[in-house]
């Protein structure tokens, strides 16, 4: 049993891991204590990308999406992290590696795809 969306973009269904993939941006870029019914959705990462990229900060950046995913996306489980690009103007991109279970969702890990690529930005 696969899982289904929307596309925020484009409205369009989404399914498998083009939905996953969405769902982990959503995650990722939603500051916690900011959804009403759900205050302790999201990650601290939006708060992280507007300090110094320090060695210290960007351990906070991987620990905080590291975290985020494992509580909120049981479909996706990173084992890789590299940013893509960090700039002046507050944002960053980030790649992760890992591996993805279908029916992650449900509580079964017996099917996976390892070595999935995702690619994320979060804006400040």
């Amino acid at each position: 049993m696969s899982s289904t969306g929307f596309s925020r973009e484009t409205g369009k269904i989404l399914t498998d891991f083009d939905h996953v993939r969405q769902s982990i941006g959503v995650i990722l870029n939603t500051l916690l204590a900011t959804r009403v019914m759900k205050r302790d959705f999201g990650s601290t990462l939006p708060e992280l990308v507007d300090r110094p990229m320090t060695d210290r900060n960007l351990l906070s950046v991987y620990s905080a999406s590291a975290e985020a995913i494992r509580k909120w996306e049981p479909r996706f489980v990173p084992s890789g992290f590299k940013f893509s690009r960090v700039d002046e103007t507050g944002s960053i991109s980030v790649s992760m590696t890992g591996t993805y279970y279908p029916n992650g969702h449900l509580g079964d890990y017996s099917t996976s795809d390892s070595n999935t690529i995702i690619q994320v930005s979060i804006a400040s």
